[in-house]
């Protein structure tokens, strides 16, 4: 592949396969969640399951027997899915009804309670699956999964560590090309088409079955004041009624708040990060709103220590924007408020656990989080900031490498 002029390719120059020891380790997690559950076995179709489970996103199945080796299903590719999955025992299969009997076949028994990711799964799906097991019990096992995913390994940090060196690549690039008279998508359109020569993967993964990801979130001005489809302080215009969130036809001009809120994916991690930006310089007040919001960012990432909760991160954001004077545009205009300031974030955009009032879950070690204290004045403008940390016993650290700076180019 050739690199685009200019561009410093992150493309690794092997095959990236995740390590089996990373799979062991997950897999042995799951199985003591699964006997602490009384679950005998789970069945995985999701597709970022799958790839967390089993290191490959083909087209196939999972299944983990509470004790024992997982089965992965394979329907197509099966060759990529034995150079890309490090599990032992991979089964092709024309279609998943022969799967019960194969699972009884190497297990001995076929499972009394079984798992399966009830969160995602269509009803149509879920009816299926459980008349093809015809097991007593089908259970959620989706907040099983979730509890595992939401502790990141060294492993784990040093991919997402690598997708924010590629953002911070992308952010320094979008300052060389803003200008005046670009439309929103337009911009988004470029530094996206920078983005994906090194290394961005394009599809943005998300887990509510409603919610659509993207990294064209560049709301100029105005349309940073607009409220709408999306659960977020500022919606923005979008391109049409048919998608209106994100990007759309508005033109950026000098002298007025820009916010860039860059959704980014490689080998399967995600980032999520916000910079303000201004063409020649920004009004006093979207200035003091994006200062503030830093200031809330800074103190809320130092805060994060184990054992602190997430709702208590939560009060301390609501506590500053009251004492920096902004409590009335915090979390969006009012009507439109949103009750969280941050969620977790790694194979899916969104993952739990979300930073959100009422919250009473501790943080622990190995947590990794997108903060975003965001200000937002109903059609007028939006300021805020959003990057990516990891829970440490000293506190937040960040993965981002964008610094929290308001860009004025």
């Amino acid at each position: 592949m050739m690199e685009a002029a200019g561009t410093h390719s992150l493309f690794a120059s092997e095959p990236f396969r995740v390590p089996r020891a990373e799979i062991e380790r997950r897999t042995a997690a799951i199985q003591a969640e699964l006997v602490r559950a009384e679950v005998d076995g789970l069945f995985v179709v999701q597709r970022a399951d799958l790839f967390y489970f089993s290191g490959t996103a083909q087209n196939g199945f999972l299944y983990v027997p509470a004790e024992g080796r997982p089965l992965l299903f394979v329907k197509q590719s099966v060759a990529r899915a034995r150079a890309e999955s490090a599990l032992e025992t991979l089964v092709p299969i024309d279609s998943v009804k022969a799967v019960p009997g194969l699972i009884a076949d190497v297990c001995g028994r076929m499972p009394d309670r079984l798992g399966l990711e009830l969160d995602v799964l269509p009803v149509n799906d879920f009816r299926f699956y459980r008349n093809l097991f015809n097991s007593k019990d089908c259970l959620d096992g989706s907040p099983l999964i979730l509890r595992i995913r939401s502790i990141k390994s060294d492993w784990e940090i040093a991919q997402l560590e690598a997708t924010a060196e590629m953002t911070r690549s992308t952010f320094d690039h979008m300052r060389t090309i803003i200008a005046p008279g670009l439309t929103e998508m337009q911009f988004a359109g470029m530094y996206e088409a920078y983005a994906r020569t090194i290394g961005h993967g394009g599809k943005l993964r998300v887990r509510h079955f409603n919610t659509e990801g993207y990294p064209w979130h560049v709301l100029s001005g105005d349309s940073g004041g607009l409220v709408g489809v999306l659960d977020s302080p500022a919606s923005g215009r979008g391109t049409s009624a048919a998608f209106p969130a994100g990007a759309g036809s508005r033109r950026l001009r000098a002298d007025e708040p820009i916010m860039v809120d860059l959704g980014s994916v490689m080998n399967g991690y995600h980032l999520d990060e916000t910079r303000m930006f201004a063409i020649g310089s920004m009004p006093e007040n979207a200035h003091r709103a994006s200062r503030a919001a830093i200031e809330i960012h800074d103190t809320l990432i130092a805060a994060a220590k184990p054992g602190v909760t997430l709702s208590e991160i939560f009060e301390t954001a609501s506590t500053m924007a009251e004492r920096l004077g902004f409590a009335d545009a915090f979390l969006g205009p009012p009507g439109h408020r949103v009750s969280f300031i941050g969620h977790g974030i790694g194979l899916e955009l969104v993952e739990p656990p979300i930073i959100a009032r009422g919250r009473e879950t501790p943080l622990e070690t190995g947590m990794v989080f997108a903060v975003e204290p965001k200000i937002v004045y109903e059609n007028e403008f939006a300021a805020g900031v959003e990057s990516v940390f990891r829970v440490t016993p000293a506190g937040g650290r960040l993965i981002s490498r964008v610094p929290a700076e308001i860009f004025i180019c």
